[in-house]
């Protein structure tokens, strides 16, 4: 090859595929960026085939493509949301499931299911990816070890031990594993067994409350706030709290306690605990509870292993008022929580190893989340062009597209912005987003009511510039926040600042710290309005519709500011103004 060129494949719930060029994270993306279906799952195919392209543009020479799974069992999910809901309704494993679940305790049973899955697999590749041959069969890594490998390479401290927890619903397995990471190296040193899981307790309480599990878990985790204190929720997460013990033995490893039933079938058992019980003592009792275990969990590893340089990932800790119990611990120095870290980082992961295996060199550590597909300027005046919208809009090019939208937000206007390259995961970091002056609470409802369709009880999130945020935030620990992954407390003096951004209920919020280098434009546009008002802080949204994928193309941009509530859309240069709607001019 004249590159060493890795792909890396998540086929679960949230589909998605990364490429890694010459050791650097040069490319990912989810499916349902491509497919608009919320959590796309199964082989991302569109991704696939946008990766095979472009690298015929750039690698021509090379038809061979090594392939890296993030899991070797490679067992398939629901993901659509009917199956999910069906699925958490389960109160036994049912005689397919149970025969399933002694076919993989088997080790050599389990292997031979799974050189027939990776059989059937190269032929879906070889269509998903035409232009290209696969380096021999793809290779399939622990999901675990995937999730580890993450947050591990991610943070690039190769020099030091880190202790790398990793915290899921289910995969290959397992529900949680900790691991000693050095030199390039992990160490699996403490595994727990998937029917203990917390990651399929809080989906059970999701699904219980009457939320869609795998999507809404965040829901319940901004709702859980506004009860954290009462009598109730103490008594809940303390009943909670007896479903499980940590092993005497081994204290890094958790099981249920006699008589509570795999989490995964679990629903009656749990819908008897909280029966007749308020919907949001329910919410801050699971809440209240995972904090508790996870700071136990990890206090626990540290002492045991005594590394105090932590390394997280996996779905559980997209948790992030949990993230910051755990970076309050005395027991923990330094704390690196993998950006987005559910399943779909996984193709991260395992390309990463793949990298790492077959190069015998380290991969480069994370530097941002701006990954995804962009779009060239004849490419969005194209779909401008041929855009048929059904509410007028004015269209200008402007000479400096973010002086006029610091304007547009400085003046109380709400402004969707596209430019640059698609943020890869959960979270939208300026390039997909919808943005408002963060000190205007109106906002709030606006985009609620006209735009997103949100509940009312979720919190929004704020953009700072990387060199404020100590102003407006208190941190336990000095830790950099690039990716909404940590909540912090607010400054007191600071919250009608923003006001907008901040959880209405305990003060907190969780910051997306912008630096020149990581987005240079982002970065100005915060500057101009840094310079217009005297705050560093901007609201921050993903530019979607509520129950859809964030925007990708162009074309989906215009769609969403075509049929919402939106008065203005920054798309690239372009400054899209529907008509009535104030100008910067």
């Amino acid at each position: 090859m004249n590159q060493k060129v890795i792909v890396g494949v998540h086929n679960g719930h949230n589909a998605s595929a990364a490429v890694v060029q010459d050791g650097q994270l040069s490319f990912a993306l989810q499916e349902e960026r491509l497919t608009r279906i919320k959590n796309q799952g199964g082989l991302p195919r569109r991704t696939l085939k946008a990766i095979a392209e472009d690298l015929a543009k750039t690698d021509g020479n090379s038809k061979v493509l090594p392939i890296a799974f993030g899991g070797k069992n490679l067992t398939a999910c629901p993901w659509q949301r009917d199956a999910i809901l069906a699925s958490y309704g389960n109160t036994s494993w049912g005689v397919t499931g149970t025969l399933k679940r002694m076919a993989r305790s088997n080790p050599f049973i389990s292997e031979s299911i799974n050189r027939h899955k990776f059989r059937k697999l190269e032929d879906e590749l070889a269509s998903a990816i035409d232009t290209r041959e696969i380096h021999s069969q793809p290779v399939g890594f622990d999901h675990h070890l995937c999730h580890a490998a993450a947050a591990y390479f991610g943070w690039g401290r190769m020099t030091e031990d880190i202790l790398v927890l990793t915290c899921d619903g289910s995969g290959d397995c397992a529900c949680a594993t900790v691991s000693v990471g050095n030199g390039g190296t992990l160490r699996t040193i403490a595994r727990t067994e998937e029917s203990h899981s917390l990651g399929a307790f809080f989906g059970k309480i999701t699904f219980l409350l009457g939320m869609v599990p795998l999507e809404h878990e965040y829901k319940v985790m901004g709702l859980a706030s506004y009860a954290e204190k009462a009598a109730e929720t103490q008594k809940l997460a303390s009943e909670f709290g007896q479903l499980f013990e940590f092993d005497p033995r081994n204290p890094m490893v958790w099981r249920r306690r006699n008589g509570s039933p795999p989490m995964q079938i679990a629903s009656d058992y749990l819908g008897r605990l909280i029966r007749r019980k308020r919907f949001d003592y329910v919410a801050a009792g699971a809440q209240l509870f995972i904090e508790q275990f996870l700071t136990t969990w990890v206090r626990n590893c540290a002492r045991e292993t005594g590394i105090s340089k932590v390394a997280l990932s996996g779905g559980v800790f997209m948790n992030v008022k949990a993230n910051k119990r755990i970076l309050e611990l005395p027991e923990v120095e330094e704390l690196f929580v993998f950006p987005s870290c559910g399943d779909e980082t996984n193709a991260i992961g395992a390309a990463w190893l793949l990298y790492r295996e077959l190069c015998g060199e380290n991969p480069a550590p994370l530097t941002d989340l701006y990954l995804g597909t962009s779009y060239s300027e004849p490419q969005v005046e194209s779909a401008l062009r041929a855009y048929k919208f059904t509410e007028k809009a004015e269209v200008s090019e402007e000479a400096d597209i973010e002086r006029s939208v610091a304007q547009l937000l400085r003046d109380g206007h709400i402004v969707a912005r596209f430019k640059g390259r698609c943020e890869f995961g959960a979270r939208a970091l300026g390039n997909r987003s919808i943005l408002a002056n963060a000190s205007r609470p109106d906002a709030v409802r606006t985009i609620n009511e006209a735009i997103k369709c949100r509940d009312f009880w979720m919190p929004f999130a704020p953009s700072v510039l990387e060199e404020r945020s100590k102003d407006y935030f208190h941190k336990p620990k000095p830790m950099p926040a690039p990716h909404m992954i940590m909540t912090f407390d607010t400054r007191e003096e600071k919250r009608p600042a923003m006001a907008a951004a901040v959880h209405p209920q305990d003060y907190t919020a969780r910051p997306q710290e912008v630096s020149e280098k990581s987005n240079p434009d982002y970065y100005r546009l915060l500057k101009y309005f840094e310079e217009m008002t005297g705050e560093g802080i901007i609201l921050n949204t993903s530019f979607n519709l509520h129950g859809e994928p964030i925007v990708c193309t162009p074309e989906d941009a215009l769609r969403v500011f075509d049929v919402s509530g939106l008065k203005h859309l920054a798309l690239d240069n372009l400054l899209l103004t529907k008509s009535g709607a104030p100008s910067t001019s």
